[in-house]
């Protein structure tokens, strides 16, 4: 994998609409591979919650390719919608039919003298990732927040994030809101 991930915290969905960062060398994608989407994944676990111990490092091609057809179904709802639009019919039946692929269940276990109950997918990995990433991205697409999600202001970056202060403008401020710090005392003592 040539870079890292760059920005993960945000909704899941827009975690998975940012594995396609802009990087000098142009777009990577963190999910190209087999490998790489297990070195991606790893980096959440417990957020994504649907793989067992070490599933991640055993994905096979079907299931990066399981990945890839949520993340266009999930970019193609979300583009519009964040505009206050409607978004094509084809990306929200992709969105249910991946989660109807690998329904869950609230699974109940006796757990240290006491019953708990946690949500179990069926299915393989990747219909397993498919449905929990069209299941986030359909609570996300159904919050009135999703018309505040932006665009990172620093130029050329194409990450997306959620907001947490109306005053953000950048994806992360260590990275890109760096850069324009930079690029504004740049000019600033360029013009003297």
């Amino acid at each position: 994998m040539s870079t890292s991930p760059r920005l993960i915290g945000e909704p899941l969905a827009v975690d998975l609409t940012n594995t396609r960062p802009l990087c000098p060398d142009g777009v990577h994608d963190l999910l190209e591979n087999a490998a790489d989407a297990g070195v991606w994944l790893a980096a959440q676990p417990d957020r994504i919650g649907v793989l067992g111990r070490g599933e991640a490092n055993r994905l096979t091609e079907r299931d990066v390719a399981d990945l890839h057809d949520i993340r266009d179904a999930v970019n193609a709802a979300l583009e519009p919608v964040r505009h206050g639009r409607r978004p094509p019919a084809s990306a929200l039946r992709a969105l249910n039919d991946a989660q109807r692929a690998a329904p869950a269940i609230q699974e109940a276990r006796w757990t240290r003298g006491a019953v708990t109950a946690a949500p179990v997918r069926s299915g393989t990995p990747g219909q397993r990732l498919a449905a929990r990433f069209a299941e986030a991205a359909a609570e996300l697409l159904s919050d009135p927040a999703v018309t505040t999600i932006r665009e990172c202001y620093s130029e050329p970056c194409v990450m997306l994030f959620l907001p947490t202060n109306p005053r953000r403008r950048w994806c992360s401020a260590e990275i890109c809101g760096n850069r324009a710090r930079v690029a504004r005392y740049y000019q600033r003592h360029k013009q003297r």
